[in-house]
């Protein structure tokens, strides 16, 4: 949409909203642009300084759609620990040695989770054994 300002031949200023350049000599053409002071049809678009972007006003909006996207993502990821935590068992520090009995098949297949040291993820993935660390998120460390 493009916004004019416009006014008529009695001096009266006044806006419009129109889809294109051609849409409004279109609609002055077939006389549907009047004054909404004093009806005139004789109407025509004043200089109007341009609607300019400037890097502040982009860096601005960049942030309000990062910000919404961040927050998002955060809610996204809150729902998935939240259904993981509730269908898995927390095994604590166990949680190397269930891991391994269950890949190795000496327990039943579960959903664990747990605690394991660096060294001791290392080595669970070193043996093919899935693993993945649960993120802690902004709100989980208050």
């Amino acid at each position: 949409m493009i916004h004019y300002t416009l006014a008529c031949d009695k001096g009266h200023d006044f806006e419009g909203w129109f889809s294109s350049s051609d849409d409004f000599d279109r609609q002055v053409a077939a006389r549907l642009v009047t004054c909404p002071s004093c009806g005139s049809l004789s109407v025509n678009k004043q200089l109007m300084a341009p609607a300019v972007s400037t890097a502040r006003k982009k860096e601005a909006r960049r942030a309000l759609v990062t910000d919404q996207a961040q927050k998002e993502t955060i809610a996204k990821l809150k729902e998935l620990v939240k259904s993981i935590r509730e269908n898995a068992e927390d095994v604590g520090e166990r949680f190397p040695d269930e891991a391994r009995k269950i890949h190795y098949g000496e327990a039943d297949q579960r959903g664990l989770i747990g605690k394991a040291t660096a060294e001791e993820a290392i080595a669970l993935i070193e043996e093919g054994i899935e693993i993945a660390p649960l993120p802690v998120l902004p709100d989980d460390a208050n």
